[in-house]
């Protein structure tokens, strides 16, 4: 135990002597101090990306869902539309999602929030993902389990409530904090709309005080201070719920 803490450590302490010897071999110098009164911009963006982040988790997973049901739906119809959007959106950038939203979708229906539309592009985006979730999620409760239910009679509602749901939940978490990491990484490309996430609001700090190293450097630690913890908590479950 006490080795791997002393490589973890070693590993972490390479990788900070990186960022420094980076930060102090840029063409001018590096001055953290030009950030001091843009502190604030800059934690109003880091949490507006933490905001609309989390919006979009919840949207993808409510379409997510949707699709899902209707890829196993009867209707022929539902199955096809599934199965043609899926295609569609593996084959579109996310950059190009959020334009095609903001840009060309929107203003067809005479809307022209950028921000908004682009949230909309990012939950669209993902929606396909979130619907592989749940298609995964469900096929893991075996046959068995079902048959089971329909000999002790099982109502609907007693099937997902106490058999159902606990297992899809336990199988959903990592895969979905993924998808969550996903989206906080996705929603750097929101700042083309001009909202003022994290991405946006360094590029204005830059822009004023031209401090572009200290402004990156910022952002990457900010990004990591959400992500690194969102892949502990999902190795956290997976470890534990493997245990049971």
């Amino acid at each position: 135990m006490r080795n791997k803490t002393l490589n973890y450590s070693a590993a972490i302490g390479l990788f900070a002597v990186f960022i420094i010897f980076v930060a102090l071999n840029q063409a001018t110098p590096f001055q953290i101090g030009r950030l001091e009164s843009y502190g604030g911009l800059i934690i109003g963006g880091f949490f507006r990306t933490i905001l609309v982040s989390f919006i979009a988790l919840v949207g993808s997973m409510i379409t997510g869902f949707i699709l899902f049901l209707m890829a196993k739906s009867k209707n022929g119809f539902f199955r096809a539309f599934n199965d043609v959007f899926t295609e569609i959106i593996y084959g579109t950038p996310l950059l190009v999602a959020i334009i095609m939203m903001a840009f060309v979708v929107g203003p067809a229906f005479n809307t022209y929030n950028r921000p908004v539309l682009g949230v909309i592009g990012l939950i669209v985006y993902i929606t396909p993902y979130m619907a592989n979730i749940f298609r995964s999620a469900f096929k893991s409760i075996p046959e068995e389990q079902y048959l089971a239910m329909d000999i002790f009679g099982f109502t609907n509602v007693q099937r997902y409530i106490y058999i159902i749901i606990p297992q899809v939940i336990r199988i959903l978490m990592p895969p979905l904090m993924n998808n969550f990491s996903l989206i906080i990484k996705g929603s750097a490309l929101l700042n083309v709309l001009a909202y003022r996430e994290l991405f946006y609001s360094v590029s204005i700090m830059q822009s004023r005080t031209f401090g572009y190293a200290e402004g990156y450097i910022t952002m990457w630690i900010l990004y990591i201070v959400i992500t690194i913890p969102l892949s502990q908590f999902t190795r956290y479950f997976e470890r534990r719920w493997s245990l049971q």
